[in-house]
Order: structure tokens, then C-alpha cells, then sequence
């Protein structure tokens, strides 16, 4: 088996903007992107297959298995047209990255895509109460622009580079031509993040000219402050030597 696309639909957009969101730290990403899908009522129009991703297959709400894939989706809306790219797995190794994402701009770009946008985290290690959005872009122009929606730019952050399909797309789209930029919510880098995803969101549909709805978002966003509140507790209690109060709540993970 080869990396490869299956076309559910052919579709016919004009210069569609492309939206990434594939799994990463603290999903964001997943997270922000799932729930345009959603809010703007998309419509998935192709699946990509690989090797190189896990070798398994998910359960459905219906028992029935689905090959693990990435799944494009695609509206149009009255001021932009969008691609939508999500999935449940990134690729397990170095080369199926590079094939992955050569594959997701080969098909969108018979759409002709004017502009990329890649949605990540970058994570700090700790529990942040005010995330910062960082921005990183293959062509400088947009640097401005993104600065209007105050998205942060520093040259040491993220140190080390933007791993996985969020980077390569960016320096994959660079050699077609095409402006991308990556948004990255600061996050802990330890639990599922709504609060990044909604700011990105937030600063997306002024960039962009889209309204929508983050009410779930913001409601799962309490839960996880909530949750914050409790691990850092804990952590303070362990390092005062206390012995942490039982809350009758695992809080080793959250999805």
C-alpha cells in the first residue's frame, strides 16, 4: 500500500484557504479545526490512506472499523472558501510525514489554494492562566497582518522548530509558492487544550472574515481550568510536603 488519496467528491472551489489541524500538543489544533467543521457545517470530500500511519483501525459509534486516516473537508462561505484538514494520527515515522503532506498539497492543489494556515501548541512545560498565540510563516508578508490580530512573534519561541505536519506544511508550500503560517497556542503540554484552540479560533475568524460559535469550546475550557486549579493545588501541596487532599478525580488525563 501506497500513500494515497480517495476523492469522495470532486469539488470546484475558488483560491480556498486551507486549514490544518492534525493531532499535536494539547490537540489544539484537532481541537480548533474539528470544531470549524462542525460550526461551518463542511462537508468531507477525500480520505488519505498510509503506511505510514498507525497500524490500526478505530470503532465507530456503530461497531464498525475504520481504517486510520486523514479526512479534507470543504465550505464555502460568503467571504472565503475553506479546505479543512484533520485526522486521529500523525505518521509514525520521519519519512511518512514528508509523503503525508506532499500528498495534502498535491490534492488541494488542484483547488488552486491561495494561503495555508497550520494550527499547533507549544508547550511550556507548565500550566499557563494567559496563553500567548506565537506565530511562524514561510514568507514574511504575513507577519503583519497576523500582528493586526495580535499573534506574537519572537525568535526564540518555539525553540527547536515546529515538528510534524504543522511545519512541513509550511516549508513544503514554500517551494509551490504558496503563503502559509502557523498559529501555535502556548499550553502545558500535559492535557487536552480548549482554551488555546478557542483564542486561535478567536484571532482566526477576524483574520479571515468568518463568525462562529465557541460556546462549547468556552464551556470545555471551564471544565479545564477547573482542572488546572486542582493539579496545580496538588503540585503545591507536594512541594510543601503536604499530603495532597483526595478529590475523588483522576487527574492524570483528559479528553
Amino acid at each position: 500500500m501506497e500513500t494515497q488519496t480517495k476523492k469522495i467528491k470532486e469539488i470546484d472551489l475558488e483560491k480556498p484557504i486551507l486549514i490544518e489541524g492534525l493531532p499535536g500538543v494539547g490537540h489544539i489544533g484537532k481541537l480548533a479545526t474539528e470544531h470549524l467543521i462542525d460550526e461551518l457545517g463542511a462537508e468531507k470530500y477525500a480520505e488519505i490512506y498510509s503506511p505510514h500511519l498507525p497500524p490500526q483501525v478505530l470503532i465507530d459509534e456503530d461497531n464498525k472499523t475504520n481504517l486510520v486516516r486523514i479526512e479534507l473537508y470543504y465550505v464555502e462561505h460568503e467571504n472565503n472558501n475553506f479546505i479543512f484538514v484533520v485526522g486521529d494520527h500523525q505518521s509514525t515515522d520521519n519519512v511518512g510525514h514528508f509523503e503525508i503532506v506532499k500528498e495534502i498539497l498535491e490534492t488541494v492543489e488542484e483547488n488552486d489554494v491561495e494561503r495555508i494556515f497550520t494550527i499547533g501548541g507549544f508547550a511550556t512545560g507548565e500550566m499557563v492562566d494567559s496563553p500567548e498565540i506565537y506565530g511562524a510563516v514561510n514568507d514574511v508578508s504575513l507577519i503583519d497582518e497576523l500582528k493586526e490580530v495580535d499573534v506574537e512573534f519572537d525568535e526564540e519561541k518555539p525553540e527547536g522548530g515546529i515538528v510534524g505536519a504543522s511545519g512541513l506544511l509550511l516549508g513544503l508550500s514554500e517551494r509551490k509558492g504558496i503563503k502559509a503560517a502557523c498559529l501555535m497556542g502556548e499550553t502545558s503540554g500535559y492535557i487536552v487544550d480548549p482554551v488555546s484552540a478557542q483564542l486561535i479560533l478567536r484571532k482566526l475568524s477576524k483574520l479571515l472574515e468568518f463568525e462562529i460559535d465557541l460556546q462549547e469550546l468556552e464551556d470545555r475550557a471551564e471544565e479545564i481550568e477547573d482542572l488546572a486549579q486542582k493539579i496545580k493545588q496538588k503540585k503545591q501541596a507536594q512541594q510543601q510536603g503536604q499530603a495532597p487532599q483526595p478529590s475523588g478525580e483522576d487527574l492524570r488525563y483528559i479528553g
